[in-house]
């Protein structure tokens, strides 16, 4: 066995991080966690056993909110004569990332949404000395309000404990909590006088939720069963429990002034403005209807909403609302734009005079050339200085703190947004996340109180919000190549030099994207509708991938036991095979504009008659890349089978056309097994044949036929009442090998 801690002890001065001052803002002083220390201490011991098992008992938890003075977290590990390890912390989440940290630094341990690596030595390894583990930032932020929607629509109580148990592990204190609304939003529209067919025309499906809520789309998907706010509701209360019990503060949301259409028929003379097209929908299923915050009844529906958020919810006085998302203001006067902050603010504080709003800053980076300075700082302005947080919420690629003074004074949270869609396939930005949150500490007059992670989906690059979680642990970047070899030794549980080799070579090609203002949809051919003008630029060398693939099969014999590794061969096997689809979709572009049939029957044959089954038969051996159980979670929400047919319409048009025409095709793509046969495989079978009938009847490719011709399959495969597998099925490694000896000849001569 290699050693387990030796190279660990390196690492002490690195985590043990030495912070000064106390907080900039004292009108974030009330916000602290609402369980009590005994609580909280025991919502560790229970997290560990969950964890652990019987092993969980070799640690003694306690929390002591004294052991901080400035309301920065901070953990203390100590080893005893008997073998057991004692954390103390100032609050449960401290204490569990403690103990993660020494998990993984003295014990080589890992845990991720792919799977766990926890083979602890007996004893535990000893610490000498006290080991001290601080933060030098007040809130560790986790989700966007788009997660809810891409990732975890589908979750059930005990994805979301597991989920909650990563969030502490991982030093989460401040989580979006947006399951449930709108059960009380239903309430709240009942009450006002609304019908139950305006309350149904306005609710969309639960697969676009997020932008419902967002004013960007309404209607598509629903109806709403009653059965899902009544199932969301009672999740919600368990997730806030448990939340709250670590010691988190839960975010919850509060009213933007987007309004069923019925609002018009109670309240004519309302000051309401209705919203053009939103993302290629047209105002069947878009083009909200917007209350302006300045009409009385914005503050009258907005109390009555928050008042029922209190009630049901309870309160630690964070609430996120954003105006304008992806939507262009009536007027950009400073004026106005300070008049409706104002005014949404104050609905808040009109039900909590403690309130605190959140905002996503993303609007000032998707409408930029509205978003101008004067128009920036009356927005933030009109919230008294220290009473909103703002999240830069894609600050590895566009920081806005940088080019707004701090955001005006305004506190903020540098965020890693890594991930649109939830896309599969490798990306990371590691330079930029490694260095970028030190920057913002040593801004000018900087206002950062924290640290996030935003992505759009999660359960994609683990490696990634590794890193980035473990970064708010420290008190400069890290050594990027020696981190990414302790973290393939905890992965798999063992010292390797391939998979050393191989994740160091990952880390500095298709996990360091350097291109300027690089945005992460996976824009690969593979999971795209084909034309002749597909993006096939890649911001790394092929090559390095290709090396790291060879290194990790090499190793697979002895590793196939584990499920890290074996999701690992899954993932970069399915990589190179995505990067080999550009290549061959080349192949077939040029065969065709050359009138080459012998050369495009080659390439088009390869592709999807081998290929594409291939990298199916692979993603179908793993659990996590299942389209099955994505549709079965889906399902089994349902109450009866009319249910059921709306949730799995909803699950997999989300995936594939997002919407009822394609109107955000494709932007949630996942390679899945199943997926890949009966979606991704017919679109470029449908492509490769029409290109032999074009060059047989010399009749030229005409893409809107085609397009037409491709809806049908697209469409199709929504309603095709197709069960797919939630077991995989084959060995992978065998099917990696065979991959492996078909294409990695290929992969040299092509890449």
């Amino acid at each position: 066995m290699p050693p387990r801690g030796g190279y660990c002890l390196l690492l002490l001065v690195a985590l043990c991080v030495f912070v000064s001052g106390h907080s900039k803002f004292p009108t974030l002083d009330h916000i602290k966690p609402r369980a009590s220390d005994k609580a909280q201490s025991r919502a560790v011991v229970e997290l560990l056993r969950r964890l652990l098992g019987n092993r969980s008992t070799e640690f003694m938890v306690s929390v002591n909110r004294s052991l901080s003075n400035d309301s920065l977290d901070v953990c203390e590990l100590r080893s005893t004569k008997n073998n057991k390890v004692v954390a103390t912390g100032s609050s449960g989440v401290a204490v569990a990332s403690g103990i993660y940290n020494y998990l993984k630094y003295f014990c080589n341990c890992h845990v991720s949404w792919s799977g766990d690596q926890l083979d602890v030595p007996s004893p535990l390894p000893k610490l000498t000395g006290v080991l001290r583990i601080n933060t030098p930032h007040r809130f560790r932020y986790y989700q966007n309000v788009c997660t809810f929607s891409y990732s975890s629509v589908w979750w059930d109580w005990p994805r979301w404990e597991r989920e909650i148990d990563w969030m502490a592990l991982n030093g989460i204190n401040l989580p979006l909590a947006f399951t449930g609304q709108e059960a009380l939003w239903q309430e709240v529209y009942r009450a006002l006088g609304l019908n139950e067919s305006e309350i149904e025309e306005f609710f969309s499906g639960p697969a676009f939720l997020a932008w419902n809520r967002m004013a960007n789309m309404f209607k598509f998907g629903g109806p709403l069963p009653q059965s899902w706010h009544v199932n969301q509701l009672l999740l919600q209360v368990k997730i806030l429990e448990r939340m709250r019990s670590f010691g988190m503060v839960p975010v919850l949301p509060a009213f933007s002034g987007n309004i069923p259409k019925g609002i018009l028929r109670l309240y004519p003379e309302a000051n309401v403005t209705r919203l053009g097209p939103w993302a290629h929908f047209n105002c069947s299923f878009s083009c909200a209807y917007i209350l302006d915050p300045r009409d009385k009844l914005f503050l009258h529906i907005g109390s009555l909403y928050l008042s029922q958020v209190v009630k049901q919810f309870g309160t630690d006085h964070i609430y996120n609302t954003d105006t304008f998302n992806e939507m262009t203001p009536p007027s950009s006067d400073p004026t106005y734009l300070s008049a409706i902050s104002r005014s949404v603010f104050a609905s808040m504080t009109a039900v909590d005079p403690q309130a605190i709003w959140l905002m996503q800053g993303w609007l000032f980076f998707s409408e930029s050339a509205f978003w101008k300075p004067p128009q920036i700082q009356a927005l933030l302005h009109g919230v008294p200085l220290g009473r909103m947080i703002v999240l830069d919420l894609f600050a590895e690629t566009e920081p806005i703190f940088s080019f707004t003074e701090s955001f005006y004074g305004q506190p903020f949270i540098w965020c890693m947004l890594h991930n649109f869609g939830g896309n599969s396939g490798f990306f990371g930005t590691v330079e930029s996340i490694n260095s970028g949150p030190f920057k913002a500490l040593q801004f000018p007059n900087s206002t950062m109180v924290g640290i996030g992670m935003t992505p759009e989906g999660i359960e994609q690059n683990p490696v990634m919000y590794e890193l980035m979680s473990e970064l708010a642990w420290r008190k400069e970047p890290v050594n990027l190549a020696k981190w990414a070899s302790l973290y393939a030794a905890r992965r798999y549980g063992r010292m390797q030099d391939n998979l050393t080799a191989a994740w160091r070579l990952l880390f500095s090609s298709v996990y360091n994207c350097t291109v300027p203002h690089y945005v992460n949809h996976n824009h690969s051919p593979l999971v795209r509708r084909p034309s002749f003008h597909m993006n096939t630029g890649l911001w790394y060398d092929p090559k390095d991938l290709c090396k790291a693939w060879k290194l990790i099969m090499d190793a697979a014999p002895s590793l196939m036991s584990k499920e890290t590794f074996r999701y690992d061969l899954v993932d970069v096997t399915r990589q190179v095979l995505q990067v080999l689809t550009t290549s061959f979709y080349q192949d077939i572009a040029d065969a065709f504009h050359n009138q080459k049939l012998p050369e495009l029957l080659i390439a088009g044959g390869v592709l999807v008659y081998d290929l594409l089954p291939e990298l199916d038969r692979l993603l179908s051996s793993d659990r996590n890349f299942l389209l099955g159980t994505w549709l079965e979670r889906a399902r089994s929400l349902a109450l009866d089978e009319k249910e059921a047919q709306l949730y799995d319409m909803n699950a997999r048009n989300q995936l594939t056309l997002w919407g009822p025409t394609g109107e955000i095709l494709d932007y949630a793509s996942k390679e899945w097994g199943g997926l890949m046969e009966d979606y991704y495989t017919q679109r470029w079978g449908l492509f490769v044949q029409t290109l032999v009938e074009c060059l047989d009847s010399g009749r030229p490719f005409k893409q809107d036929t085609f397009n037409q011709a491709v809806f049908q399959v697209e469409k199709g495969f929504i309603y095709n009442g197709r069960k797919y597998p939630t077991k995989p099925k084959g060995d992978t490694y065998e099917i990696a090998y065979r991959i492996f000896l078909k294409y990695y000849p290929q992969a040299l001569k092509r890449l």
